[in-house]
Formats: C-alpha cells, structure tokens, sequence
C-alpha cells in the first residue's frame, strides 16, 4: 500500500526580478520517508525550502500539508501546525543551557503566541515538559550537556542541539537545510547516527550537498538543476540517471 503525501507541491515558481530561482516544481514528500535534495549552488534548493516554510510566498503554484493548503501561511502558523526547520547556520540561544534552549523551543512551537520568560520557567515545573526534554536529551546523546551554557559548546553538538530542538515538539514534517555544514567528518557521523534514529518514525525533508552521507539514510533523492527537479526517486537510481550526470555532477565536479 503506498503511503500518503505528507507534503504536497503543485507547480510553484518563485522569481526574484527575472530570474527564477523555482520553476514549476511538482514534489511530494510521503509519509515518514527522508527526502533528499541535492543539486549545484544556485539550483534552488534553499529558495524551495523557504517557500515550503513560509519564508517567502510562491508566485504561482500551491503547497499543501496532509491536504491543508498552506501556500499563504506564515512562517509561525507553520511551526504551529507542525512544520519545522533548521537553518544553514546554528540557530540557537547561547546563553541558556542545552536544557532551556529544548524547553524553549518546545513552547515556541507549541504555543501560537509570545512567551514570557516568567512563563518559561514557571512551566519547566511541569513533569510532562519536563519529560519531554529529557527524550530529546537522551535521544540526541545531550543528557551530559544538559547543564551546559550553549555558547560554550562545539560546533557539532550546537548542530545536535538544533536537531533536538526540531524534534523536541513531535513535529509533522522536519526540514533540514545542510545539517552538515561546517563540520568534520567524526561530527558528520554523529548527525548521521542521530538522524537515522528518526527515518521511518518522522518526515524528514534535508537539503544537502555531501551526498555520500545523505543517501546513508535518505528514502529517496531529488535533484535540482536551474530552478526544476530534474529527477526524483530511488538514490542509487537517481544518481545513475543520465539528466543527473549531465547536469549535476558535471557541474560538481
């Protein structure tokens, strides 16, 4: 039985002046799969993701989620429904510990309106957020960190962090934007084992450029080449297909 779409996108185009940067791209992101986009700088993979993230709005076209048309939502509205994302770089509060940045993010996502600092800490208190935090604590290997000021950790366990924190609020749909941005081969790794924890528990959208790494836990790859996905499907199949040797990896390489 296949699986229903999770994330629906019917014929979206963005332009910035003259220049399209998304062009009438259909994609569909099922049900718990992991999702790959790859494609050379300037394909339009960023662009897309914020347009699925509400970040800038489509020209044409329409996105949905589970059925729900959300072209026109704002980035919040869109964290509330449960579509969340990471970012290039490490979006995180460095001057809280690892423990408050969780709980932060876990009210931020969960509650459609400005939150308190007064309220924060006051709902710490509660064992079932309190529970929650520590799951993503324990899942993401954090547990010994909890206590840690954010500011005074490496650059591989921020990235840890912000993945928590995506998942911290059981999300519908997850995007990553490279996750392995800015780190070392021993701290690529250890996203990756993190990540494959969830493939098949969440849905996971990830725009990535170290290919070898994505397709350890991807589902399926696609590929973006001046503004259009030019091939979608199983990775190993996508990788060999000749559009793609054409275009991407002559580009790549």
């Amino acid at each position: 039985m296949e699986k229903p779409a999770t994330l629906t996108i019917k014929g979206v185009t963005k332009k910035f002046g003259d220049f399209k940067a998304v062009d009438k791209v259909d994609l569909e992101l099922l049900s718990k799969e992991t999702l790959g986009i790859i494609g050379p700088n300037g394909a339009g993979k960023t662009t897309l993701v914020n347009l699925v993230t509400g970040y800038h709005m489509p020209d044409e076209g329409s996105i949905f989620c589970e059925g729900e048309d959300i072209t026109r939502l704002s980035p919040a509205k869109r964290v509330s429904l449960g579509i969340v994302r990471t970012f290039q770089l490490v979006h995180v509060f460095d001057n809280l510990t690892v423990f408050e940045n969780l709980g932060l993010s876990f009210f931020r996502k969960k509650e459609d309106k400005p939150l308190s600092f007064r309220m924060f800490y006051t709902s710490f208190r509660e064992p079932s957020v309190a529970g929650k935090v520590q799951e993503a604590l324990e899942m993401l290997e954090l547990d010994h960190l909890r206590n840690e000021v954010v500011g005074n950790l490496p650059l591989g366990s921020k990235k840890r962090l912000e993945l928590a924190m995506a998942f911290v609020s059981d999300p519908r749909v997850v995007v990553f934007d490279e996750p392995f941005s800015g780190l070392g081969d021993q701290e690529i790794d250890e996203v990756v084992k993190v990540l494959r924890k969830y493939t098949h528990d969440k849905t996971i959208l990830v725009i990535e450029h170290k290919v070898s790494k994505l397709t350890e836990f991807a589902d399926r790859l696609a590929v973006m080449h001046e503004g259009r996905i030019i091939c979608c499907g199983d990775c190993e199949e996508t990788l060999r297909d000749p559009d793609v040797r054409r275009s991407y990896w002559k580009i790549s390489g």
